[in-house]
């Protein structure tokens, strides 16, 4: 199993997109930070004033729904 196996692609160009090229900006807005888990920032925050591990804090916002 070797370069033999795509003989028939290797030398091929490269397909050319339809797409008009995203930005660059654009492209990193697709990667951003996103809050996957609605309140949990709040709720870590909360349980750390109140001395609690976030994994306590977790299990009761779990609970309360």
């Amino acid at each position: 199993m070797g370069i033999e196996k795509y003989s028939d692609i290797i030398s091929r160009s490269r397909p050319v997109s339809k797409h008009e090229k995203m930005s660059m900006n654009d492209r990193a807005a697709q990667f951003a930070p996103f809050a996957a888990l609605k309140g949990f920032d709040e709720e870590i925050e909360k349980s750390s004033l109140k001395g609690e591990t976030p994994q306590k804090a977790v299990s009761k916002a779990a609970d309360d729904e």
